[in-house]
């Protein structure tokens, strides 16, 4: 079976998400590992889209719309696909794994570009470096910064 080509870089959160990409798609794909999106890898999405698009694809819960969020407060000309979180669930988990090649396909078909983001104001990754979002404790510094 032939893979269909995507030309865009494509940017997941997970192993099994990117698994399920490469079963269809000949692409470049970028791996979050999760909601711990790493300086390093938004570095190389800002580096990359001086020449290629770049599309977010996370799952369709809290944890994939932090991480569109933060990718596209830094990364300029981002584009996001979103699968429908009705079509994303399997074995009680919801994510772009569970969902179907058809439903991928759908989403990629349909790319929504992101807002640009408003200068001056601090990034969601900003606040993760500061420990003030994702990690335990993360609450009560933003009270006390408060």
């Amino acid at each position: 079976m032939s893979k269909i080509p995507f030309p865009s870089i494509l940017v997941v959160e997970g192993a099994s998400d990117e698994a399920l990409l490469r079963s269809f798609l000949d692409a470049d794909i970028v791996t979050t590992n999760g909601s711990e999106v790493s300086r390093e890898t938004i570095d190389f999405l800002k580096r990359a889209s001086a020449t290629r698009s770049i599309v977010v694809l996370t799952d369709p819960d809290s944890p994939g719309k932090r991480i569109r969020d933060l990718i596209a407060q830094e990364v300029p000309n981002v584009q996001h696909a979103f699968v429908r979180k009705q079509k994303a669930i399997k074995h009680h988990k919801v994510g772009v794994a569970e969902s179907s090649k058809d439903e991928v396909l759908l989403a990629l078909s349909h790319l929504v570009p992101a807002v640009p983001p408003i200068r001056g104001s601090n990034t969601n990754l900003d606040l993760i470096e500061l420990g003030l979002s994702g990690c335990p404790g993360a609450e009560e510094k933003r009270k006390k910064a408060e």
